[in-house]
């Protein structure tokens, strides 16, 4: 039994606390997580306290492991972030994802690595910026009659473009960002995404994440829903695969997505192990999944 001395931390940022004036429109997936949470770490022995990933280094003080949690806003902040989780890390705090992971983690570019050890992932250009042009050119040599734009550094969909040769972006336009360009998969709409949460490197549970009629993006903030499912291990052993990839040993969490191609192969879409919503109410058993690897982590120390 872990001591009540030790609190275990959960980040947050200003627009999923929910004292905050205006909230995200997915915050509730804040208010979901440290629900199953909070419990499930007190139960463990531990003091619980969500914070404001921003605050002043001094009041991190008496915590000690400390969770991604809900710092949703990291990828409109790359350097920041990384540089707290570093003070952090130099203060003698347990950061849980490392910034390690987080660093490597952070730039899509990763995707290609994974591809580069063996990873079944989708045809991907990548470039410093999206044009019209490139966009085009996109089209182009994937044969696709539609594209996705994404920032290389980004999240939740969020600064996302789909594009197709009747709906072209206008001839000045650019992404002003990192950018990766995909064929839209229309399976991502038709049959779904598949999630499967990692605990310490064990499969905690798996959920198909469906896009709101008429929509294509899977996130909550677009309509998007999920349903628990019980994959086969097949499946499991696809996003398992992905862990056995990584460049580090599998870190305490990370959400594994894939959607299916039209061969029926899984291909890797992300591989989330910054602060990625790890779906609560797919998986019950996720608090003392948590619980029980923080509490071996901490008694390692």
């Amino acid at each position: 039994m872990a001591s009540l001395m030790t609190t275990i931390g959960f980040l947050a940022c200003e627009t999923t606390l929910p004292a905050s004036g205006e909230r995200r429109g997915d915050a509730f997936e804040h208010d979901l997580e440290v629900a199953a949470i909070e419990p499930a770490m007190r139960e463990a022995g531990f003091a619980f306290k969500v914070i404001d990933w921003r605050a002043p280094l001094e009041e991190f003080q008496g915590i000690g492991p400390v969770l991604l949690g809900t710092a949703w806003d990291y990828q409109d902040h790359p350097q920041e972030f990384l540089s707290k989780l570093a003070q952090l890390e130099a203060a003698g705090i347990l950061v849980c994802n490392p910034a390690e992971v987080v660093r490597w983690n952070m730039t899509k570019t990763y995707l290609r690595e994974l591809a580069q050890r063996g990873a079944a992932t989708i045809p991907t250009l990548w470039l410093e910026d999206a044009s019209y042009k490139d966009v085009q050119a996109a089209m182009d040599n994937f044969g696709a009659d539609c594209v996705v734009v994404k920032r290389q550094v980004g999240a939740g969909a969020l600064g996302q473009h789909r594009f197709s040769r009747d709906s072209m972006p206008e001839a000045g336009w650019s992404l002003g960002h990192a950018a990766m360009i995909q064929p839209f998969l229309s399976q991502i709409a038709s049959d779904g995404e598949l999630s499967c949460i990692f605990i310490d490197g064990a499969f905690s549970h798996a959920l198909l994440k469906r896009a709101a009629k008429g929509d294509y993006r899977i996130q909550s903030l677009y309509g998007g829903y999920e349903e628990r499912i019980a994959p086969d291990a097949h499946d499991i052993e696809a996003a398992r695969t992905i862990l056995s990839l990584l460049p580090f040993k599998p870190p305490l969490y990370a959400r594994i997505d894939m959607v299916r191609s039209d061969a029926g192969e899984l291909l890797l879409m992300e591989a989330e192990m910054i602060e990625p919503y790890l779906y609560p109410e797919q998986g019950p058993n996720l608090g003392a999944n948590l619980a029980a690897a923080i509490t071996k982590r901490v008694s390692s120390i």
